[in-house]
């Protein structure tokens, strides 16, 4: 069981191994596999540096882990570099004194962090505006009310001041924010539909979200509608309740309807129908085309901070998520 409590300058985690469970692996490799984000150098330099205690007491990152055994990590948390401006082409598909919208291409991060510090959306965003929200006090995330999957396209609202931060935060935090979404997924879903189950970091695996029993986890709520079929593949338009990581991904998921193309949740292999090799050739062309989920935020809506009235966004599909589509029409037909 992992507990994770975040100070000011550090980041702690206690983690119990159950009592009963043979483990059989090294202190380092045990604590990387629970904790995200964290390299096993790093891991190793935190247990180098005295920040790791195993019932106690310092131990070797070359310990064999026993059941019953408490350790506790104290993380030290680098100071957050300011985001810097970049002359990098964005999609504005509309502006305003008050916010933007961005039609975020797919593979671009949305702001920085470990590993992505520079290239990001707000990068982007720091060149192209003169100001944006610092509301979460927070330099490297600007302007930023909300956010899509690095492997994700489609639309985002970013707020240039405080005052309309304040306001579109609270209208996500409402779940009065109007968010479609379309999807391409494995299976023969039904006309329409609303998943339900709580999403957590998985226990097997800290770096992705699973479906979890009822009280643990964040309650997710996902409603689909199914607007054109394909042998044994959807394409559906998605609506969320909730704004969970990788909710739409980890739903789908749960109930077998994978998104096409989807490397971690399952999608990146013929999942269903006939296993020819023309078939698995077709589709291997696909995924080398996509390289991604075939996942795009397509409409936006949203009460405008200044004016008080609702307006929407629509988005075109990016030319990957349309040749997949146009394939799928042409070659798969129910």
């Amino acid at each position: 069981m992992l507990v994770e409590r975040e100070n000011p300058n550090k980041t702690e985690y206690l983690l119990n191994v159950p009592e009963g469970q043979s483990t059989d692996i090294r202190l380092d490799k045990y604590i990387t596999s629970f904790v995200q984000n964290a390299s096993r150098n790093k891991v190793q330099k935190a247990i180098k540096d005295g920040h790791v205690l195993v019932n106690g007491k310092l131990e070797k990152s070359s310990y064999i882990m026993q059941p019953g055994d408490k350790i506790e990590i104290s993380l030290p948390i680098p100071p957050s570099p300011e985001a810097k401006p970049e002359d990098i082409p964005l999609d504005i598909i509309y502006e305003d004194d008050d916010l933007i919208v961005v039609n975020k291409e797919e593979g671009m991060v949305v702001h920085p962090a470990f590993g992505n510090w520079t290239g990001t959306m707000v990068n982007g965003l720091l060149y192209h505006a003169d100001t944006l929200s610092k509301e979460d006090e927070e330099t490297v995330r600007p302007g930023i009310v909300h956010r899509l999957d690095k492997d994700t396209s489609g639309l985002l609202v970013v707020a240039k001041n405080e005052v309309a931060h304040k306001k579109l935060s609270a209208q996500f935090a409402e779940k009065s924010v109007e968010r479609t979404y379309w999807a391409i997924v494995w299976g023969n879903p039904p006309d329409s539909g609303t998943i339900e189950g709580n999403i957590g970091r998985s226990p097997r695996d800290r770096k992705i979200m699973t479906v979890l029993k009822e009280k643990k986890g964040k309650s997710a709520v996902t409603h689909f509608e199914t607007i054109e079929r394909f042998d044994h593949l959807a394409l559906l338009k998605i609506n969320l309740e909730t704004g969970r990581t990788h909710q739409i991904r980890v739903h789908m998921q749960h109930q077998n309807y994978y998104v096409f193309g989807d490397p971690t949740y399952g999608g990146d292999s013929v999942r269903y129908g006939p296993n020819t090799g023309s078939r698995k050739a077709m589709f291997n062309n696909l995924f080398a085309r996509l390289e991604r989920q075939a996942l795009h935020a397509k409409t936006l809506g949203f009460i405008h901070p200044a004016t008080d009235k609702y307006v929407e966004f629509n988005s075109t599909l990016p030319e990957d998520f349309q040749f997949v589509l146009d394939t799928l029409r042409t070659n798969c037909k129910p």
